[in-house]
């Protein structure tokens, strides 16, 4: 778990325009969360932009990245992580119609009136599959990017992993601090 949210850290920190890493923690909290690694924008947003989508996709996936280059094994431990990286993937092509084959055209969907339910998809069976196949292309181009950018820094991964076992949170400066002296450009 630890080598997981030095992952999402570490994504953080070597993704240019990333949110910056405010706190990594190793002490569970409620909902199953093993740990967690936080994030405060540096500015108050309202729209982001497909870089910063991508950003995000791209720290959400550090975490089993780590695990597979430490472990050269993934676990369940990420499930959530992806879920939400498939989730916004899907969005961008589907709502925010950031697509090569849709691009600036929302794919509609019916509202199912139940909260946390979506509704009906509004679109082919062939939209669907090409939505689908891109969603899957996104996600794993994203994580091979990832998990080679976490390859190159296994050293800090494993220097900052150590200093979170011993302290069990890390605040953003000792992060930043850790990530710095240790990163290879």
């Amino acid at each position: 778990m630890a080598y997981h949210e030095t992952g999402h850290a570490l994504t953080a920190f070597l993704t240019e325009g990333a949110e910056p890493v405010s706190k990594i923690s190793i002490v569970p909290r409620g909902m199953g969360a093993l740990g967690y690694t936080l994030q405060y924008p540096t500015e108050d947003r309202f729209l982001l932009s497909e870089s910063e989508l991508l950003n995000t996709i791209d720290t959400l996936l550090g975490g089993r990245a780590a695990e597979e280059v430490i472990y050269q094994e993934i676990s369940t431990g990420a499930g959530n992580d992806i879920s939400r990286a498939s989730d916004l993937v899907r969005r961008m092509l589907t709502e925010f119609g950031m697509s090569e084959r849709y691009r600036n055209i929302t794919l509609p969907t019916t509202q199912s009136g139940i909260a946390g339910i979506s509704g009906a998809r509004e679109y082919s069976e062939k939209a669907q599959e090409y939505i689908d196949c891109e969603t899957a292309r996104i996600v794993n181009e994203r994580y091979t990017k990832v998990k080679t950018n976490l390859e190159k820094n296994r050293k800090a991964l494993e220097t900052i992993t150590t200093k979170l076992l011993e302290k069990e949170v890390l605040n953003g400066s000792e992060f930043q601090a850790l990530a710095k002296s240790e990163v290879i450009d």
